[in-house]
């Protein structure tokens, strides 16, 4: 007698696999559970299915005009087999059962494998009871609850006309907002059957300013990943008077002198530098290319004692928050330095599986085109006991860098970042504004520089891009004081 967790390939085939096109539900296990069966009779080690199901929109707003308004539909899902440390993974549009296994048949062929002929028994794999976040969390009205584009170019005009009103020698002012809605589900050869529902939304206001040959461009990002009314509940005053403020203080602003001296750097997105120069140097997706130099670090003091710092997907709200990584495994607080020691990487299940560093919720993706890969989620410096007018007192001569810009990064860690809002300290004090200021320097001697924290972190919204595509993150970091770095100027 077969048992119930066994069947034929034949009968299996000729069962009703046929889920429900409406939702990511419960219906979807015996599918699963045939697909994942198969992939280990073949010989496969691990298998993963991810689906998705995407609802996006994004609106412009420029100089008092809606300019674009561009909405998105998409439904796919992807396979990833692994065959000892080899992996491949495999993508389609079609999910079906007749279409899942397409793409499960094509991953295994590219290992060399192949499902065997329907006379063979075919042990199912046994998958946990459905992991719904979406109903555990309450997020399944989220998307009728958000706003429809009118009222969101509603919104957009209104600021857009605040902030032409109050920006002088403005030249154009834009206001932009998208809404990405998505829900996805998981299921694994070792036993995961997870659903969730996201929803991630963000507001942008930018301004250029022209008084001859002066000029000034600055902006301002804000985001969210839980409430659907987040577009009604903006800060709007506030973001309409820095920003004037800003582009006021920069339009005539000299040039700064390059040189190397200390800089205070501001909270939110000044964790940037952090994020860029060293979070991808703690991602095992390093450890595997040996291109860290981090490799061979783990309890050593990479930074000042002044310096802890989290990766984590459960702060309320941020842009990176999870309930549940693209692998299925819940969220969860990584320690990543403590007091300046190293304490652990960001891992995903390939780099558990080759690196040996245990997975930390950071299995990441685009979208359903890509494999998962360990990836940053809300990464910041935790705060120090200071306060930020201390860190300004103390230094003589140097820099107060308010909001940072572009830049770029090495694979190693070498970095250059504008910073589009700046400020001289002189004798303890801020002093005047400067523009063109660009900070240089390389990971491991900016995070030993880096000697006082102050007390006041907060997260700002961000989007991150690497090997297993663009996906939303959070920066973040107190203000910090770094005691010597090289500024680029004239």
């Amino acid at each position: 007698m077969i048992p119930s967790s066994a069947t034929h390939l034949k009968s299996a085939s000729g069962r009703s696999l046929s889920p429900s096109r409406e939702a990511f539900d419960a219906s979807w296990q015996p599918v699963f559970s045939v697909l994942l069966g198969l992939s280990r009779v073949a010989g496969a080690n691990s298998c993963e299915f991810f689906l998705e199901r995407r609802n996006h929109v994004s609106l412009l707003v420029e100089n008092g005009k809606v300019t674009s308004v561009s909405p998105s539909l998409s439904l796919g899902g992807g396979v990833r087999v692994f065959r000892g440390t080899t992996d491949c993974y495999v993508s389609t549009h079609d999910v079906s059962y007749a279409g899942l296994k397409w793409a499960l048949d094509k991953a295994l062929s590219i290992l060399g494998l192949s499902t065997p002929d329907g006379s063979r028994l075919l042990p199912e794999v046994n998958l946990e009871p459905l992991r719904d976040y979406g109903a555990l969390r309450s997020k399944n009205a989220w998307l009728g609850q958000c706003p429809n584009i009118a009222e969101s170019a509603e919104a957009l005009m209104r600021v857009n006309a605040a902030v032409a009103k109050q920006t002088a020698h403005l030249e154009s002012a834009m206001t932009s907002t998208f809404r990405d809605w998505q829900e996805v589900l998981v299921a694994s050869s070792d036993g995961i059957f997870a659903r969730d529902v996201r929803l991630t939304q963000s507001f942008v206001a930018q301004v250029s300013c022209v008084d001859g040959a002066h000029r000034a461009s600055l902006g301002e990002r804000r985001g969210d990943s839980a409430n659907p009314k987040f577009l009604f509940t903006l800060p709007e005053e506030e973001i309409v008077s820095s920003l004037a403020h800003s582009a006021g203080a920069m339009l005539r602003a000299d040039f700064v002198q390059s040189g190397k001296f200390p800089i205070v750097m501001a909270n939110r997105f000044g964790g940037v530098i952090f994020h860029e120069a060293c979070g991808h140097l703690l991602e095992t997706t390093q450890v595997e290319k040996k291109t860290t130099p981090f490799l061979d670090s783990m309890g050593e003091l990479i930074a000042n004692e002044a310096v802890t710092a989290w990766d984590e997907g459960v702060t309320e709200n941020a842009f990176g928050t999870l309930d549940m990584d693209d692998e299925g495994m819940p969220a969860q607080r990584t320690l990543l330095i403590e007091n300046g020691r190293l304490r652990n990487f960001i891992s995903d299940r390939t780099g558990q599986m080759r690196t040996g560093h245990p997975r930390t919720g950071s299995g990441r993706r685009q979208n359903y085109t890509f494999a998962a890969a360990s990836r940053m989620r809300n990464t910041y410096i935790a705060g120090g006991k200071s306060t930020p007018d201390e860190l300004i007192a103390s230094m003589d001569r140097g820099l107060y860098c308010k909001r940072m810009g572009g830049g770029s990064v090495g694979a190693t860690g070498e970095f250059n970042f504008g910073v589009s809002e700046a400020y001289l300290v002189e004798k303890g004090k801020i002093t005047k504004p400067v523009k063109g200021a660009t900070l240089i320097g390389d990971a491991k001697d900016i995070l030993m520089q880096i000697s006082m924290c102050a007390n006041d972190t907060e997260l700002a919204p961000g989007f991150c891009g690497s090997v297993s595509g663009s996906i939303y993150v959070t920066v973040g970091q107190p203000h910090i004081k770094v005691d010597a770095i090289t500024v680029g100027g004239r």
